[in-house]
């Protein structure tokens, strides 16, 4: 009878211990290690670390979207609730790590991406993708004249990740939920105000 498989198993140890201490500073025996799997179980997986780190990111993405359809996907809210909504959910799942965890995506970009080519564009896939429906959420808005439309709705989009991005950095250094909170309120005070009927 065949082992079972331990893929999955490494997979989520290896998520929790790269959120822990980062790609550069988890070798493949710490993420071993934490899955209680001997080493060559991770060798019999993975050709390599970089492939890991890439199936990790996957599994991270999954999840990442799921909280995007759950709030962009809620048509009892308007387009601009839903990205509002969006943002509270990532909020109050950050305020569950007390501020010290931030996001798998942006603390990859920020630590790889000048020294894993194949991980640098698998992170450019995900932004592209992950735009697609805040651009399409955004239009929403604008062609119901909830938000101006005055920027490209891809360009919104774009804006709207990225600065999050930043402002979850700024929260992880900070410990403090202030960053993001600052950002809700500049992004829908300004890009994303309503339009006045």
């Amino acid at each position: 009878m065949p082992k079972p498989s331990l893929k999955d198993t490494i997979l989520d140890a290896g998520l929790k211990t790269m959120f822990r201490t980062g790609y550069n500073g988890t070798s493949v025996r710490d993420i071993a290690a934490a899955a209680g799997a001997p080493q060559g179980s991770f060798t019999n997986h993975f050709r390599s670390k970089e492939a890991f780190a890439r199936e990790v990111l996957d599994r991270y993405f999954a999840h990442v979207k799921e909280c995007v359809a759950q709030a962009l996907n809620d048509k009892s809210l308007t387009p601009r609730q839903r990205l509002r909504r969006y943002l509270d959910i990532i909020t109050g799942r950050l305020e569950g790590d007390n501020w010290s965890r931030g996001c798998l995506i942006g603390d990859l970009s920020l630590e790889t991406s000048t020294s894993s080519e194949a991980l640098r564009a698998r992170l450019d896939e995900i932004f592209q993708e992950w735009r697609t429906p805040f651009a399409a959420c955004i239009a929403e808005a604008q062609a119901g004249r909830e938000i101006d439309d005055a920027f490209n709705p891809n360009d919104l989009a774009e804006f709207l990740l990225t600065s999050w991005q930043g402002a979850i950095l700024r929260m992880k250094v900070e410990r403090s939920p202030a960053s993001l909170e600052r950002f809700k309120s500049i992004v829908f005070s300004t890009v994303l105000k309503e339009v006045e009927q």
